[in-house]
């Protein structure tokens, strides 16, 4: 029998060229959750290699990097349960059962509080970083599909399973008012925290609201279902993707337009955004790829081959590299970003792919 060389692994094992003036190495460490591992990795981006492993015994899914504290909190989210790491050992700290299941948790503007919220428990819980212990929690008339804070706010938007969003004050744990929308699936809030942003999957729309009021502002049609939203790092664009087309919807969020839509790749899905240079890295799970788009022309720069099932991505805090989980193949496959930038082709060059684990589906990236 002729033996199947996979494709991925050969990529792994070709040392991959780049720039000797660039690519030395970013002081920055990601954090890799692996779901079949049931694990986290750390990896420095400096020697781009894995330096700690933490079992956990439980899956994991979302993961965050406190930007003060020496802490990564992980989601358990089939057991409802944060787990703290020390960021530096990479041993297990605490833990807390917040519901009986939980889909997403999100850090307060302040890094005082842990959010996450319970479709289960038709609840947001808020949890104290200091004691890791629920400080109370927004009770919700309906099942809770997805969430946002409000930055520098009191206020948390969340999107409900049939449609409105409702709009919470976090300090005294009562909703406000509800805004109107249809089969909202994504909610965020805009850089300045004054609106409320809805992705609306079986309308095809963007729900624009007045954060104060709950009053909306405009419904814009979209070609696509919306699923996944990226900002620009100054918040001034929206970047959209989702069914429907294979393309990014881009969107000015403070005048409230849809300004257009570029192809950009097969079934885009997850997105990120680089500072300098002003770069959107969309990942194509489907053709294995990523798709580099500038973004001030919203021309394409490049196309990366990583592998296959590319999932999440994330940029270094220098700008200096994208990090891409392969999710089949268990690496992080690591762009250079000035390959990207100065190739002449529409292809660019791998920097490098690390083997993390078995089923990585979360990474958080955090200075060092």
């Amino acid at each position: 029998m002729i033996p199947v060389l996979r494709r991925d692994l050969l990529l792994a094992a070709i040392p991959l060229p780049w720039s000797k003036k660039r690519g030395t190495g970013s002081d920055a460490v990601a954090y890799v959750a692996n779901q079949r591992g049931k694990s986290v990795a750390a990896v420095s981006l400096n020697s781009f290699a894995v330096t700690a492993q933490a079992h956990l015994g439980v899956e994991p899914g979302a993961i965050l990097a406190h930007p003060s504290r020496p802490a990564i909190y992980v989601l358990a989210p089939a057991r409802g349960t944060i787990i703290e790491l020390d960021s530096e050992r990479l041993s297990v700290r605490r833990s807390l059962r917040v519901a009986p299941q939980a889909s997403a948790i999100r850090l307060s503007a302040d890094g005082k509080y842990l959010w996450a919220l319970s479709a289960a428990a038709r609840s947001l819980a808020r949890v104290a970083v200091d004691s890791l212990e629920v400080s109370g929690a927004i009770r919700l008339s309906r099942t809770p599909v997805d969430f946002d804070l409000q930055p520098l706010g009191g206020l948390a938007a969340i999107a409900l399973e049939g449609g409105g969003v409702a709009l919470a004050d976090t300090a005294n744990f009562q909703v406000k008012a509800t805004i109107a929308s249809e089969d909202p699936r994504v909610v965020r809030f805009r850089s300045d925290g004054r609106q409320v942003i809805v992705g609306n999957r079986s309308a095809r729309t963007l729900t624009i609201a007045d954060a104060a009021t709950a009053k909306v502002v405009v419904n814009l049609p979209l070609p696509v279902e919306p699923e996944n939203f990226c900002f620009k790092t100054d918040g001034g664009e929206l970047f959209i993707t989702g069914r429907g087309m294979d393309a990014v919807v881009v969107a000015y969020p403070y005048r409230t337009e849809v300004k257009e839509t570029v192809l950009a790749g097969r079934a885009p899905r997850w997105m990120a955004a680089s500072t300098s240079p002003e770069l959107l890295l969309v990942a194509n799970p489907e053709a294995g790829d990523v798709t580099i788009l500038e973004i001030e022309t919203n021309k394409l720069v490049a196309v990366v081959t990583v592998g296959t099932e590319t999932g999440e991505i994330a940029v270094t805090p220098d700008s200096q590299y994208a990090l891409v989980l392969n999710r089949q193949s268990g690496h992080l496959a690591v762009i250079g970003l000035w390959n990207a930038t100065t190739t002449r082709s529409k292809t660019a060059p791998l920097f490098t792919m690390i083997p993390v684990g078995a089923g990585p589906v979360a990474l958080a990236v955090r200075a060092v």
